[in-house]
């Protein structure tokens, strides 16, 4: 089973999770989530369609999820992933060269353009972030590693996380079941991944029209 294959067709892959792990299913909900948005070298997981799939199947009785508990267990793992990201990020800064290793595992494309987004829009980007794949992960780790306040960081992370995961949760438990959209399941993912990474061609073509107007 390749990753696309598993974001493309994820509610059918939760079903099986589901029917063969039972109230286990919760704790692979919590490990996905963490896992994305707290290792800074994950950040290709499917934690919107995830949520969306997870929230959906709790609207279904013979799924046996409660969603209540599905909006609890992401939510948290979202605010705890991100609090590891900010440490993960604060320990880069401090290890230095001492581990530049580490460096050469995480996408530094994906790392500069989460810098220029928080550069654009400043700590809220933790907020914002969380609706954009890749820019969600490397949010926290570069809010730890510019040495941003915990206080303040622990403030939008709670925030973002809150939002982010209930956003997904609602719209995947009132509309997942809806027969066009269960029958059309992996074209919704795309869109939610087109929709999601708007915002990151645009910094991008921005960028690019600055940087042509200073060569003109």
């Amino acid at each position: 089973m390749s990753l696309i294959d598993f974001i493309l067709h994820i509610d059918d892959h939760l079903i099986t999770i589901v029917n063969q792990f039972g109230g286990w299913s919760y704790l692979i909900l919590f490990a996905i989530i963490f896992i994305e948005t707290g290792l800074v070298v994950f950040p290709f997981l499917p934690g919107d369609s995830l949520i969306f799939a997870a929230s959906a199947m709790a609207a279904n009785p013979k799924y046996g999820l409660n969603i209540w508990l599905v909006y609890l267990i992401v939510a948290f793992a979202a605010i705890i992933g991100d609090s590891i990201n900010y440490e993960i990020g604060a320990w880069s800064t401090r290890a230095g060269e001492k581990h530049s290793w580490f460096n050469k595992l995480i996408n530094q494309n994906n790392r500069l353009a989460a810098e220029k987004f928080f550069e654009r829009h400043g700590p809220i980007t933790i907020v914002i972030g969380r609706f954009i794949p890749f820019i969600r992960t490397f949010a926290p780790f570069i809010s730890g590693g510019s040495k941003m306040h915990y206080g303040k960081f622990i403030t939008y992370n709670i925030l973002g996380g809150l939002l982010w995961t209930g956003l997904f949760t609602i719209i995947g438990f009132f509309f997942g079941n809806i027969p066009f959209v269960k029958d059309h399941f992996s074209m919704i993912v795309i869109a939610i991944i087109l929709v999601s990474v708007v915002p990151i061609a645009i910094v991008a073509i921005k960028k690019k029209i600055s940087l042509k107007k200073e060569f003109h």
